[in-house]
C-alpha cells in the first residue's frame, strides 16, 4: 500500500483475542487501519459507527452468529464483508454468498492468503464505483443493459444484482459470442488471485441465471462448456 493513500479501515470480528491479535498486527504490516469487535454486536455498532472499508467477518461468535451479523449489517450498509470460519463446507459458503457476503476464508489462513484476498475484494470495489463508459446494450427483446445507469431490465423491470453479479453480467454482454474461460472469467471479474476458485464462479453463474434467464434450467443467455468455460448470447449477429 502507497504510502501516500489514506489507509483502508478493516475492521475486524472475532470472538478469539489471538486471532484478533494476529489479524491486526499482520494486516497493520501490510498499512491497514484496523479496529476489531469481539461479538456480532459490538461489530454492528462499530461498522454503523466507524464506516470501515472492508469487515472481516467470524462465523461462530456467541449473542449473535457472523450469519446473522451479516444479515443485519446487510439491511444498511453495502460495505465489502469476507467470512471467517474454520468450516469450509459448501452450503455454509453459498449461505454467505446468498446473505452478501463478498468472500469466504476458511481457518486456519495464511496472512499472505488474507491479504490478498481482501486486496481484491477492495480492489473489486473500486473498479465497480466508476459510471460505465458503455451506453445501453439491448441484448434481445426482453433483456437489456444500461451501462451509464448502471440499470439491468428484464421486460422492462429493473432488476438488483449485486456488484459481482453486474461484473460478471458485463464481462458476458461484451464478448458476446466468445468462449470465455473458468480462469479468464474469474481473472477479470474476481481477480487473479481466484482463477482456481471454479465453484464460486458457478455459484454466481447460478445466481445470474436466476435473475436473467426465463428459465434458469434451459439458459437463453448463459451457456457453459463443461470443463472449458462459458459463452454468452450473441446478440450482435
Amino acid at each position: 500500500m502507497s504510502p501516500t493513500t489514506t489507509p483502508k479501515h478493516i475492521l475486524v470480528v472475532d470472538d478469539e483475542p489471538r486471532m484478533r491479535r494476529f489479524v491486526r498486527m499482520n494486516l497493520e504490516l501490510e498499512g491497514f487501519q484496523v479496529s476489531e469487535a469481539s461479538d456480532g454486536v459490538e461489530a454492528m455498532r462499530k461498522a454503523r459507527e466507524g464506516m470501515p472499508d472492508l469487515v472481516l467477518l467470524d462465523v461462530e461468535m456467541p449473542k449473535l452468529d457472523g450469519f446473522e451479523t451479516l444479515r443485519e449489517i446487510r439491511r444498511t450498509s453495502p460495505v465489502p464483508i469476507i467470512m471467517l470460519t474454520v468450516r469450509n463446507e459448501e452450503d455454509d459458503r453459498i449461505k454467505g454468498l446468498d446473505l452478501g457476503a463478498d468472500d469466504y476464508i476458511a481457518k486456519p489462513f495464511s496472512a499472505r492468503e488474507l491479504v490478498s484476498r481482501i486486496n481484491a475484494v477492495l480492489r473489486r470495489v473500486e473498479l465497480s464505483s466508476p459510471v460505465e463508459r458503455s451506453s445501453r446494450v439491448e441484448v434481445d427483446e426482453r433483456l437489456s443493459v444500461d451501462f451509464d445507469r448502471r440499470e439491468v431490465l428484464v421486460n422492462g423491470e429493473p432488476v438488483k444484482l449485486r456488484p459481482t453479479e453486474y461484473r460478471l453480467l458485463h464481462y458476458f454482454v461484451q464478448n458476446p459470442g466468445r468462449m470465455l474461460s473458468h480462469e479468464q472469467l474469474l481473472s477479470k471479474v474476481w481477480g487473479p488471485e481466484y482463477v482456481d476458485d471454479n465453484q464460486l464462479l458457478r455459484l454466481y453463474v447460478a445466481y445470474l441465471r436466476q435473475k436473467i434467464e426465463p428459465d434458469p434450467s434451459t439458459p437463453r443467455y448463459i451457456f457453459n462448456e463443461r470443463g472449458v468455460g462459458y459463452r454468452f448470447m450473441d446478440f450482435k449477429r
